[in-house]
């Protein structure tokens, strides 16, 4: 029998040195990964104006459905009363723009005009008030001055008046766009349930609708809601606009009701500024009697009114709607705390519809010493 040496055996290949297979398919899955996820985002980046126009649509298209049902089975054709519906929303938002509009041209036209007094009201307001030595005079002259800073000033927002009006532009866009998408969504319902339930399976399909008509069903209520609170608020801010002497009492009562329950937890700051702003130019005293009164009504409201009405339509805890609002806001924007009241009040059914219920123990009421 012969034996190698070894020199013979410290020339032989080892096969523990090889490389295993597995790792080239693993370093092919890596690269794979790292591209899709490079292409995901980087798509998800050019499309998110579009699919976040196409979350307003849905939602959209979920408050007027049951309206265009109602139409539908008084003999209207779907198409033709959800064009009703959509006509009827555009006339009253462009309404209500038209109304705002001519109210702050208004007010910028008597400022123009009584701009001294208006600067030697503030100026005695502010010296008398908070111990300033302020000069009316100087003021007046320095905004006369074309090579003064408030001349420079204005001359400086010339280009971002461009990039303003282009902006305007692209806005009514996507708000056509919305539109259209929300035609298309509500009119053809119907037919987009049963050609989105011809791929499931019957219990998967009872579960599609069960979702479908929960997200109708929350989104008229959150609609609702906000509509009532709404017109509580522009009433009860009518009455203290018209008691305090403010310009246009009803339209910036209006203004303050719309814009503070449609745009959820800024909403009343961002409301506010407007009658705030108006009310002060004409009267600093005024103008605190006015913010005295959007603060304390926003605590009324947040405590007493939203809660009640929130419960009644959308079955909501305040705390909850507060959480959804500030989360969507974080996740979409403005747009996202408008939407997450509505996505709160679904998940919460859907999630109540599911799993088993069980007796609560008498431990569970907090009586127990």
């Amino acid at each position: 029998m012969r034996f190698g040496t070894l020199t013979d055996v410290a020339q032989t290949p080892s096969t523990n040195d090889s490389m295993p297979r597995w790792v080239p398919r693993a370093i092919f899955l890596l690269w794979l990964g790292f591209l899709s996820t490079f292409l995901v985002r980087e798509l998800w980046d050019r499309l998110f104006g579009f699919v976040l126009l196409l979350i307003i649509s849905v939602f959209l298209a979920f408050a007027i459905e049951p309206g265009t049902n109602r139409l539908a089975r008084g003999g209207m054709r779907r198409g033709a009363a959800t064009g009703l519906i959509l006509a009827a929303v555009a006339v009253v938002v462009i309404a209500f723009v038209a109304v705002m509009g001519a109210l702050v041209a208004d007010q910028a036209s008597e400022l123009a005009d009584n701009r001294d007094q208006y600067v030697t009201d503030v100026v005695s307001f502010a010296n008398d008030n908070f111990g300033l030595n302020l000069d009316a005079v100087e003021i007046i002259d320095s905004i006369d001055d074309p090579n003064g800073p408030v001349r420079e000033f204005l001359n400086s927002q010339t280009d971002r008046a461009v990039k303003l009006g282009v902006t305007a532009f692209g806005t009514l866009f996507q708000a056509f766009s919305i539109l259209l998408f929300t035609f298309y969504l509500a009119a053809d319902g119907p037919r987009l349930r049963r050609t989105i339930c011809s791929w499931l399976r019957p219990q998967r399909q009872r579960v599609v609708l069960q979702v479908w008509e929960l997200a109708v069903e929350k989104t008229g209520g959150y609609l609702s809601s906000r509509a009532i609170l709404a017109v509580v608020s522009s009433f009860l801010h009518w009455i203290a606009f018209q008691a305090i002497g403010t310009p246009a009492p009803v339209a910036l009562a209006l203004w303050v009701g719309v814009i503070s329950q449609f745009l959820p937890v800024i909403g009343i700051y961002v409301a506010g500024i407007l009658p705030l702003l108006l009310t002060a130019i004409d009267s600093p005293i005024k103008g605190l009697f006015v913010l005295g009164f959007i603060v304390v009504y926003q605590q009324i409201e947040n405590f007493l009114i939203a809660p009640k009405i929130t419960a009644q339509t959308m079955q909501l805890h305040a705390g909850v709607a507060f959480a959804s609002a500030i989360i969507g806001g974080a996740v979409l924007g403005p747009t996202g705390a408008i939407l997450g009241l509505p996505a709160a009040a679904v998940i919460q059914g859907v999630l109540s519809s599911v799993g088993n219920r069980y007796e609560v123990v008498d431990e569970a009421d907090g009586d127990t010493e």
